[in-house]
């Protein structure tokens, strides 16, 4: 990404630590991009891209307080696959270029997008280099039952809908495998963070 400060991007598949390892970053004055927020803020109501919704799939698509009405939409667009390729025709743009502004406002030595579609959705464009947040299967679906109360099929799910754990490990420049408690995970991110801050400096003196 052309900017005068570092970006790194944050990823891993669900239940893998991506808010916790990020919720520690943000202690240490990390500016965090979060894509998932700035994916909601483009459709909030009296938004333009909220209107271009409602205007193309039609009254179903809003709740009585204007709203987007995500559960009609999320059926919509999983039963006609071109409806979701035009919904994201419409929405990744928009969130993109939020992302763009918030990080052009980051104050800190080094940036974070936190987005768990990051090479998906191409956001990875927008970095640096990544951090991927690691997570052996088993610990995954077990994690997730526990935080979201469901059961291993629907967690399984979503794991064969999400990049694979070999596809991302591929992908990413750094790894943090979560495979222990909290102490751990912030003690790696915190080896991670000096990481970066040597190369946010050296990022800067090329961009000067």
């Amino acid at each position: 990404m052309n900017t005068t400060r570092l970006v790194i991007g944050l990823t891993g598949g669900i239940g893998s630590g991506k808010t916790a390892a990020s919720d520690y970053f943000a202690t240490l004055n990390i500016c965090i991009v979060d894509a998932d927020i700035e994916a909601r803020a483009v459709v909030k109501a009296g938004t333009d891209t909220l209107a271009k919704i409602s205007e193309h799939f039609g009254p179903g698509s809003l709740n009585p307080d204007g709203s987007l009405n995500r559960s009609w939409l999320r059926d919509r667009i999983f039963q006609h696959p071109e409806e979701r390729r035009w919904l994201e025709s419409v929405t990744h743009p928009a969130i993109r270029q939020r992302i763009i502004d918030k990080l052009a406002d980051s104050d800190s030595p080094y940036s974070i997008l936190v987005s768990p579609l990051l090479f998906e959705s191409g956001q990875n464009q927008l970095t640096d280099r990544v951090l991927l947040i690691d997570v052996p299967e088993a610990l995954q679906i077990e994690r997730t039952m526990m935080r979201d109360q469901s059961n291993s099929e629907g967690v399984k799910a979503i794991l064969k809908a999400q990049m694979t754990r070999d596809e991302r490990r591929k992908k990413a420049d750094d790894i943090i495998v979560n495979n222990r408690d909290l102490t751990y995970l912030q003690s790696e991110c915190l080896k991670a963070h000096h990481h970066y801050l040597k190369l946010a400096e050296q990022h800067t003196k090329t961009q000067a």
